[in-house]
């Protein structure tokens, strides 16, 4: 396996995993611990993309990270 196949599957298994615990209510898709996973599988995936030269996934995975970390940031609103 290549470095960029071994970080790819480290984000892969980060995002999927939160997409599990959200899945099975073990975690809120609004709390800080889902934004941070989202935001470091994306950035990981980003990142593979990129050192593999595969572009659109550069922007799809980056585009993703930026959200998630902006969710990460974003301040609750009372009713």
């Amino acid at each position: 396996m290549k470095t960029s196949d071994i970080i790819a599957s480290i984000g892969v298994i980060v995002l999927l995993i939160g997409f599990a615990l959200n899945l099975f209510k073990k975690i809120r898709s609004e709390s800080k611990a889902y934004a941070l996973m989202n935001f470091v599988g994306a950035g990981l995936c980003g990142y593979s993309s990129y050192l593999i030269s595969f572009y659109p996934f550069v922007i799809l995975e980056c585009i993703w990270a930026f959200v998630a970390l902006v969710s990460l940031f974003k301040v609750p609103r009372g009713t």
